[in-house]
């Protein structure tokens, strides 16, 4: 007797397995082309960061967004791929039942996880300065309502704490632990100020933790490996690629500005060819041969 194919997992699903097995390592996608080069080169999981999708439009990253432009802009990159995507909510955009709407959206793009911050509206890059704190009760509100929320209960929520920055390091850890115990699948601890303070973090917050790789922000330089031996599970990197493309772009135009040519810079790009093979065009053009080939424009099938 043929036994039918076991379904295959939901993103949600393999993004619990990962976590379970091993510290994952999240490139920042900010748009689907730079997930499909994260996916190629190996990396299990994604993450869209919210700074990515707001600057990438010409905003800076103080909540300008709203909640359909968020889940727009997350689907086109999470539906591009197959590995788990996890994806920047803010503050869920709203109050409890902005929340419940913001992870019902989430899901219905496809996406495999997200994280709400504990930050008052308008809210604030994490390592910056100027960031307010909603109280400890309003948090655990929307994390329990964000949790009811999900269809998928493989979804994942995560908790971003930012009190390291407004009250202490041991506010930090006490949110920590009440978000967790409100139902948060894990905790992201954000801009701990030194690599004691992320050790200690993981001894007395008793789950699955997240780890911000961010350059130039309030927190050392770490290594995956370092993040793993301490035990965190999570270590997301949002902005390198959008900080050395910008780099590498301004370079490029100085040099278009100077010489009236970029000719000398060609090794610097990726190829037409590269590009179109990774975008998988010649799957669309064999697709648009067989359909022409089966219904020709003279109405006789072949």
């Amino acid at each position: 007797m043929l036994l039918n194919p076991a379904p295959p997992e939901s993103k949600p699903h393999v993004l619990r397995r990962l976590m379970a097995e091993k510290t994952l390592t999240l490139p920042g996608a900010f748009n689907a082309p730079v997930a499909m080069l994260a996916e190629r080169i190996g990396f299990e999981a994604v993450y869209i960061s919210g700074a990515g999708l707001a600057n990438g439009a010409g905003y800076p990253d103080v909540g300008l967004l709203g909640m359909d432009e968020m889940a727009r802009q997350a689907g086109y990159i999470a539906n591009a791929v197959q590995v788990p995507c996890i994806c920047d909510a803010d503050t869920g955009f709203g109050e409890v039942w902005q929340v419940m709407r913001t992870v019902r959206a989430y899901e219905r793009e496809g996406l495999a996880g997200l994280h709400l911050e504990d930050q008052v509206m308008p809210k604030r890059c994490g390592h910056l300065d100027g960031k307010a704190l909603i109280g400890v009760e309003e948090m655990e509100r929307k994390i329990a309502a964000a949790c009811a929320a999900r269809q998928d209960p493989n979804f994942v929520i995560i908790a971003r704490c930012d009190a390291r920055a407004v009250e202490s390091f041991e506010q930090s850890v006490e949110r920590g632990q009440r978000y967790l115990a409100a139902g948060a699948d894990a905790i992201f601890p954000e801009a701990m100020q030194s690599t004691e303070e992320f050790a200690r973090y993981a001894e007395q917050v008793k789950g699955p933790l997240l780890a911000n790789m961010t350059e130039f922000g309030k927190s050392p330089y770490l290594s995956v490996a370092e993040f793993a031996a301490m035990g965190y599970r999570l270590v997301i990197f949002p902005m390198s690629a959008f900080r050395a493309m910008m780099k590498a772009v301004e370079g490029l135009f100085r040099e278009l500005k100077e010489k009236g040519t970029l000719e000398g810079a060609l090794g610097q790009m990726q190829t037409r060819d590269e590009l179109y093979e990774l975008l998988g065009y010649d799957e669309y053009t064999k697709l648009d041969a067989a359909l022409a080939d089966r219904f020709p424009a003279n109405g006789e099938n072949r």
